[in-house]
């Protein structure tokens, strides 16, 4: 667990997640392509895992799943992909605490967003930047570390 925490390869994945219309489920797909392991975690729900080159954890947010901004668990810097769902779903990618791996992120019905390098101009580097992506009727998002 010290090998995680001082790792830089450790990934924290935030979801904020907004009150969700009906009893569906939103399916995440989170890839790591990387040549190294890389540590996501999801909040409030799925907790967090080891991901090896070329593993994807599939994971549901059951419908009515509710939070503002998690508190972050890892240290900085940290490539985030956050998302709020409802009637309609908003997503994007933050580098505010620092960026330390690419990642593409996209909804199947919205644009896929990318942050190759900390410049990242699809990403938040400020909190009133305006990033945000919406996609309507969706239920599935997909993460992908070093695409």
């Amino acid at each position: 667990q010290a090998t995680m925490a001082a790792s830089s390869s450790a990934l924290i994945l935030l979801l904020a997640v907004g009150l969700v219309a009906g009893a569906s489920a939103t399916s995440f797909s989170i890839t790591n392509r990387c040549s190294f392991t890389v540590w996501p975690a999801a909040t409030p729900v799925g907790g967090g895992r080891q991901l090896n080159r070329g593993e994807t954890w599939n994971l549901d947010i059951p419908g009515g799943t509710s939070s503002g901004r998690c508190t972050l668990s890892g240290q900085s810097p940290l490539t985030l992909a956050e998302f709020t769902l409802g009637s309609q779903d908003f997503y994007d990618i933050s580098v505010i605490d620092g960026y330390n791996l690419p990642m593409d992120f996209s909804c199947s019905t919205g644009v896929n967003i990318q942050c190759r390098d900390p410049s990242c101009p699809d990403a938040y580097h400020q909190p009133n930047d305006v990033r945000t992506k919406a996609c309507s009727g969706n239920r599935r998002f997909n993460v992908v570390f070093c695409p």
